[in-house]
């Protein structure tokens, strides 16, 4: 009697490439467009696919699912995670359109934004949130990854653990990263954050402390992130921007959520400092002071 095949997980479901290799040279020849160059792709229905790759529809879901998808949605799910993760400051800008309005940019701007911070608060499992604040809040030592726009997250996140008495330390620039994830053992916790395709040092400061024992933690904005792989669990959060650069209004949202979470576990200890540094902040010589 022939072995029956488990089901695995689709590349969707697993943040892993498709098996592209599996399929036949002209299967491969036809797909490998959509792939290629997702943003063309993930808005068409199978039908004007077809038409595009010069195949029938049923080709193209007899393709799909022997890539692993378990449906034609699940693929256009996949390429419009593809389309994030490969997206570049020009492709942002680019689909924004090619309006000069300020008036009409703003407006989009504000509705994208709004939907950034929907999804934080539709979408961001509080249970989740929870769970890692207990892990920070029990860690040995809290490590924190990111370079280059991420270094604002990640200097806004320590700021927030060490005002909790955390032992926190962050690392924003590749020499600093590649130091601390040698030190990292099994009671340590290192949260990542890096967005699209992955800044190297983040992926590969997260692979180690895995290595290592660490519990690691990645904040994203895709399934598909190199952060999928090498993390424990994976947090996502969009940045999509119609401007120049990124949009981080969601994961300073996260971030909020997740200190206020250990702020809760740690009340009595943050309370303390507050208290030792409240004579400070009403007296001290960093706050100005007016002659009254």
């Amino acid at each position: 009697m022939p072995t029956r095949k488990e089901p695995r997980d689709s590349p969707l479901q697993s943040g892993t490439l498709p098996r592209l290799e599996e399929l036949s040279e002209k299967r491969q020849h036809i797909i490998r467009p959509a792939l290629e160059s997702p943003r063309e792709f993930v808005l068409l229905n199978v039908r004007d696919m077809a038409r595009r790759l010069a195949t029938g529809p049923a080709t193209i879901v007899r393709i799909v699912q022997a890539l692993g998808f378990r449906s034609f949605k699940d693929f256009k799910h996949y390429l419009h995670d593809l389309s994030v993760t490969s997206a570049t400051i020009l492709d942002s800008m680019e689909a924004a359109g090619k309006t000069t309005r300020t008036p009409k940019i703003l407006r989009g701007s504000k509705k994208q934004i709004q939907q950034n911070l929907a999804f934080v608060l539709d979408q961001v499992d509080l249970q989740q949130v929870l769970n890692i604040a207990v892990r920070i809040h029990e860690a040995k030592r809290i490590f924190l990854l990111g370079g280059d726009m991420a270094s604002s997250l990640v200097d806004y996140m320590e700021y927030h653990l060490t005002i909790a008495g955390l032992p926190v330390m962050a690392a924003v620039t590749p020499g600093r990263a590649t130091h601390l994830v040698r030190s990292t053992g099994a009671e340590d916790i290192v949260i990542g954050i890096s967005f699209r395709r992955g800044l190297r040092m983040t992926i590969e400061g997260i692979q180690r402390a895995k290595q290592n024992g660490a519990y690691c933690i990645g904040i994203t904005d895709s399934m598909l992130s190199p952060l999928a792989r090498f993390s424990n669990e994976l947090v996502i959060v969009p940045t999509n921007s119609l401007s120049f650069a990124a949009s981080y209004v969601a994961p300073i949202a996260l971030i909020d959520l997740i200190t206020a979470a250990v702020g809760s576990l740690r009340r009595k200890q943050v309370v303390d400092r507050l208290q030792e540094a409240d004579h400070e902040q009403k007296h001290g010589y960093r706050w100005y002071q007016t002659e009254s």
